[in-house]
């Protein structure tokens, strides 16, 4: 008997079937290899943790390496002298004679030194000392971005009666502190003064100086002592042991601060010049075949430079005061560096536009013939057109119609497009000019909103004109908060006519628009890149080429020389070359298009000490790393999530926006400072932020708001008045879609009267109280820069003469 109810009994429990069954699970070493699983799944797991440990070992080598060889150059006798600028946070403290002490603290005897550059061989390092002009917000911007060292000094005198906190640092002092942070602040010391000499007395004080500055300061800033030799022989031998931090958009170029600054005639060019400025090049080679900017001056080329013998050399025979009077005027050249006409970079900046690239050529028979077809196959198709519709604008309109709906009124053929290259000059009665009339009349308009943020900038105007222009600005940017947008119809001119240039959007963050379309002339002489991040990458790149490139060509990193900046206009280098500057002239090494022209784009975010409203197109003066230069920036939102971008008239407080201006291209990171310059006073510090990209075709959309109210009510269905003022911008408009404020949307559906009048129908109920709003956009674009600065000398915006 079988089947699933068998009884099956359970088998004898014994360790072995049988003494061979005893030796089954061993194996011979040679059967082992043959029938083991395989195991090249653990092979890869250990190969590949082989290989990421020596792949950091690999880059911990280098890291160490590089700190070495930077450890190196910075302490050797071939690298540039350390820059350390003294900064007082309160202007209580006479920074010459700390100046004094600094260079001389090698010396025996307090002598005054005969430069700033000393070298000390008992450090085995060469100093030279700044001092920041307590009150010159420039000057001191200036120093700081080329120093290695930013030796803040306050004074303890303030602290012996228990004075509060905010006797150590002064307004322009915090001011200062938030400029250097922006810009990206390098090595920082704090060095206190005045300290008594009881030890106890004097440990408090330093202890409460430390509390009260080191929520300003960075982590690692370190507080010395200076009153003695013995303080500031200390400080010396710190901060030659020191590793001193760097601003990165700092160290991707190559810049020289000046020792000396002079000027030579240029015979054959009358009004201009060559500039020589003397000093030592720093952070990468110089080439003879790069541009070079010079800080508030312009973008030029080198005629040569000459490689001049050490004027401050590391050496024992000399005293600390070695860069003496005598070694100044004696210079010898050791080399001199030409350009070569092949390599030398050409100062291009701007584009040159062909009057005849938009034209057409002429067509070829085929061409001809085709056309022709193609008109007679248009002929058969009957369009429904709005009277008086020109055949150039009838070209696109392409529904097909019957000839019943050709005998409609003409309230159902005029009408606005959404799209701006459909939108037909629709008239009423003999009112039959052309869209490009509409547009003039907008441009118009623009052009006297903008003439009103102009005005300030006269030279002319009184002290009471220039308070009525602030107030009204302030007004406008309350009017600005509370209703935002939102514009009034003019009642003297149509709306048709007023807001031409104006399109509606279906969605704003889907609706397509095209970056190419309708561009203004400035765009012909800007230049684009295909792929920046590309190019920047390559352009970085080639800095490490120069820097392994020929000594004929290249000026190495620590090396004396004499620059030979070619065409500098007269009254420019006349100004750098004055013995009352305060700040060294700095000029820096221009990568690869650097000095040509395109649109940059700003994150940046208003000041907290600044409190007057910043309107877009005013004038302000933008420090982007080394660079100058004067311009009208528009404003708008980052929206990460959308191609276009909502135009913002005003700079708010409390956020990030984008600035947007004409200005040579540079490549980021690199920080800004925004400056504005007021009537009578320094200028002012007003933002700032980085650069964020170069990108022609970002979209800035500007959006006006028209409002009108509800007149009667029933249900979904109202008669809003005082949006338009007649029946013709009634039926202009009404293709677009229109909202309330309390969430309802809706069409215009027919004018009503002779005064503007319309009914309207929404989907759902509107209230009495609601307002109706219509939305439309505008592409906007910054203002070309002018000729002349704010304030200072009137010169080019480029600064330099093109051959």
């Amino acid at each position: 008997m079988g089947g699933a109810r068998t009884q099956v009994n359970k088998a004898h429990k014994s360790r072995f079937a049988s003494k061979a069954s005893r030796q089954i699970h061993r194996t011979s070493r040679t059967d082992k290899s043959r029938i083991a699983k395989p195991d090249s799944h653990r092979s890869a797991v250990k190969g590949a943790r082989a290989a990421r440990i020596q792949r950091s070992k690999t880059i911990r080598n280098q890291k160490r390496a590089a700190l070495l060889k930077d450890k190196r150059a910075s302490t050797g006798s071939a690298s540039p002298p350390r820059v350390v600028v003294l900064f007082d946070l309160s202007s209580s403290t006479n920074l010459v004679k700390v100046a004094t002490d600094l260079l001389t603290v090698s010396s025996e005897e307090d002598t005054k030194p005969l430069s700033n550059t000393v070298a000390f061989p008992t450090y085995k390092f060469r100093l030279t000392v700044l001092e920041a002009p307590h009150g010159d917000l420039l000057s001191c911007m200036e120093m700081a971005k080329v120093a290695d060292l930013i030796a803040f000094v306050v004074s303890a005198k303030s602290l012996y009666d228990g004075y509060e906190t905010r006797s150590l640092i002064d307004p322009f002092g915090e001011q200062c502190l938030s400029v250097f942070r922006a810009n990206g602040l390098p090595g920082t010391a704090v060095l206190i003064r005045d300290l008594p000499m009881d030890m106890k007395r004097k440990q408090e004080l330093k202890k409460i100086c430390i509390s009260h500055l080191a929520s300003e300061l960075p982590e690692d800033c370190k507080f010395y002592p200076a009153d003695s030799k013995e303080d500031l022989h200390k400080f010396m031998w710190l901060f030659k042991e020191q590793s001193l931090s760097c601003p990165h958009w700092r160290n991707q170029r190559p810049y020289l601060m000046s020792q000396e600054a002079s000027l030579e005639p240029d015979d054959n060019n009358p009004g201009t010049c060559s500039l020589l400025l003397s000093g030592y090049v720093r952070a990468h080679s110089l080439s003879v075949n790069q541009l070079v900017h010079v800080s508030g001056a312009g973008d030029f080329q080198l005629g040569r430079i000459d490689v001049l013998k050490d004027q401050c050399p590391m050496s024992e025979k000399k005293s600390s005061n070695s860069m003496d009077a005598d070694d100044m005027r004696d210079f010898q050249v050791i080399q001199t560096l030409l350009p070569d006409p092949m390599k030398q970079e050409p100062l291009v900046v701007e584009n040159v536009p062909d009057p005849l690239a938009g034209e057409q050529t002429w067509p070829t028979e085929a061409e001809i013939a085709e056309a022709d077809i193609n008109n007679k196959e248009q002929k058969l198709i009957r369009k429904k057109l709005p009277q008086g519709t020109s055949d150039y604008q009838a070209a696109w309109i392409l529904e097909e119609t019957d000839d019943e709906d050709s005998d409609n009124s003409d309230e159902e053929n005029d009408g606005m497009v959404l799209d701006v290259q459909k939108n037909q000059a629709a008239q009423e009665g003999s009112d039959n000019s052309d869209i490009d009339e509409y547009q003039l009349i907008s441009e118009d308009f623009d052009d006297k909103t903008e003439a009103d943020t102009e005005m300030a900038d006269e030279e002319s105007l009184t002290k009471e004109q220039i308070e009525a222009e602030i107030k009204k600005i302030k007004e406008a940017y309350a009017d600005d908060q509370e209703f935002p947008d939102e514009v009034e119809t003019p009642i003297d001119v149509p709306a048709k006519k007023r807001f031409a240039r104006y399109r509606g959007l279906k969605s704003f963050r889907t609706s397509s628009w095209d970056p190419k379309e309708s561009l203004p002339p400035e765009y012909a002489r800007i230049f684009a890149f295909d792929n920046f991040a590309r190019t920047q990458k390559h352009v970085l790149a080639k800095v490490l080429d120069i820097d392994e490139g020929s000594m004929d060509e290249c000026a190495p990193v620590g090396s004396y020389v004499r620059l030979h900046l070619k065409h500098v206009p007269l009254d420019v280098a006349t100004r750098l070359c004055q013995p009352s500057k305060k700040s060294p002239v700095v000029a820096c090494g221009l990568l690869q298009h650097e000095s040509r022209m395109s649109v940059l784009h700003f994150s940046i975010k208003k000041h907290d000490s600044y409190d007057a409203p910043m309107k877009s197109k005013e004038m302000f003066s933008f420090h982007m790393g080394f660079r100058q230069f004067f311009a009208r920036p528009i404003f708008s939102a980052d929206d990460l999530n959308c191609d276009k971008h909502k135009m913002e008239r005003f700079l708010h407080p409390g956020r990030f926006s984008v600035a947007s201006v004409y200005a040579p291209i540079s490549f980021p990171p690199l920080p800004l400072i925004v400056l504005k310059a007021q009537h009578g006073e320094p200028p002012a510090l007003a933002a700032i932020g980085s650069l964020k990209c170069v990108d022609p075709d970002r979209i800035i959309l500007k959006k006006i708001i028209l409002t009108g109210y509800p007149q009667r009510v029933s249900k979904s269905k109202a008669i809003v008045r005082y949006m338009f003022h007649n029946p013709g911008d009634v039926r202009w408009f009404k293709a677009m879609e229109i909202w309330t404020k309390c969430g309802r949307r809706g069409r215009i559906k027919e004018p009503v009267g002779t005064h503007g009048a319309m009914k309207c129908v929404f989907n759902g109920v509107i209230q009495q109280h609601d307002t109706v709003c219509m939305s439309l956009y505008k592409r906007g674009y910054p203002k070309w820069p002018e000729q002349c600065y704010p304030w200072g000398d009137t010169i080019s915006q480029s600064g330099m003469v093109s051959e």
